[in-house]
C-alpha cells in the first residue's frame, strides 16, 4: 500500500486573542505546528480554515505567516469572521484586490483543494454568496476527474446547538450547496472550522468534517444561545488521500 497524501487542516488559532486559556494562542499554534513537524507522517500540506487572526492586525498575520513557514510545505489560508480580508491578502500575497472575497485552488499533487469566503465583514456569520457557489461550479467543472476537497471557515450544517446554528450557512445557500456538489463526483468531501468543536455531518452525501480550534474550544451545550470557550485539548485535522478516497482524523495537540 502506498502512503497516503496528507493534508493537515489548522483552524481558529486567533492569535491575539487574551481569553483565558492554559496558554498564548501563538503559543498553542507553535505547538501544533511542532506536533505536525515531529510526526513520523510529517504532512505535504497545510490549509488554515479561518481566524488566523483575533482582530486582523499585521503582526497577527506576520506570526501565522512564520509559523506555517517552519512546516516547509505548501500553505494555503482563507477567511474567517474574525480576519480582515485586505491585510491577510497582503500578508500571504494572496490574488485579488483589498477587500474583496477570498477563494482559491491549489493544486496539490493528487490532490485538488478549493477554498471559499464564507465571511460577512462585521458579521460573526457566514454565507456562501451566489458568486461563491457559481465560482466552485465552474472550478469543479475543470478537472472533473481530480480528487478535490472544498474548504471553508463557517460549516454548511446544522448542528442543533443553538448558539452554533444562529452563525451558520443558510438554508437556501445550504442547498444550492448540495446541488452543486451533487454534480460533481470528484469533490470528496468539505472541511471548515468556526465551531471551535469536532464536529462530522454529510452534506450532498459527501462528510462535511468540522475541526477543532488549535487554542481553545467551544462548550457542548444543547441549549446555549453564546459561545461558551473552555481549555479542552486544541487539535488539527489530518485528510489523507489513499487511492481516490479520503480519510479524515482529529489529532488532539499535548
Amino acid at each position: 500500500m502506498s502512503r497516503p497524501f496528507l493534508l493537515a487542516q489548522l483552524t481558529d488559532p486567533h492569535i491575539g486573542a487574551h481569553w483565558d486559556g492554559p496558554v498564548s494562542p501563538a503559543a498553542a499554534l507553535a505547538r501544533a505546528v511542532d506536533a505536525l513537524r515531529t510526526s513520523p507522517d510529517p504532512p505535504d500540506a497545510v490549509v488554515v480554515t479561518g481566524d488566523l487572526a483575533n482582530r486582523g492586525k499585521r503582526k497577527q498575520y506576520a506570526a501565522v505567516r512564520e509559523q506555517l513557514e517552519r512546516l516547509g510545505v505548501p500553505s494555503i489560508v482563507l477567511p474567517g469572521n474574525h480576519d480582515d480580508r485586505a491585510k491577510m491578502r497582503e500578508a500571504f500575497e494572496l490574488p485579488g484586490h483589498g477587500a474583496d472575497p477570498i477563494h482559491g485552488v491549489a493544486d496539490l499533487g493528487p490532490l485538488r483543494l478549493l477554498t471559499l469566503d464564507t465571511t460577512i465583514p462585521g458579521q460573526a456569520g457566514g454565507a456562501l454568496a451566489e458568486t461563491e457557489l457559481q465560482w466552485l461550479d465552474r472550478s469543479l467543472r475543470d478537472q472533473p476527474a481530480r480528487p478535490t476537497i472544498v474548504a471553508m471557515h463557517h460549516p454548511p450544517v446544522l448542528t442543533g446547538v443553538p448558539a452554533w446554528d444562529a452563525t451558520a450557512i443558510g438554508p437556501v445557500e445550504r442547498r444550492v450547496l448540495d446541488r452543486v456538489l451533487s454534480r460533481h463526483p470528484q469533490a470528496l468531501a468539505v472541511v471548515a472550522g468556526h465551531l471551535h468543536r469536532t464536529l462530522v455531518s454529510t452534506i450532498a452525501g459527501r462528510p462535511a468534517v468540522v475541526v477543532p480550534s488549535t487554542y481553545m474550544q467551544s462548550k457542548l451545550d444543547w441549549s446555549s444561545t453564546d459561545f461558551v470557550l473552555v481549555p479542552e485539548p486544541p487539535a488539527f485535522g489530518l485528510h489523507a488521500l489513499l487511492d481516490r478516497q479520503l480519510v479524515s482524523h482529529v489529532q488532539p495537540i499535548g
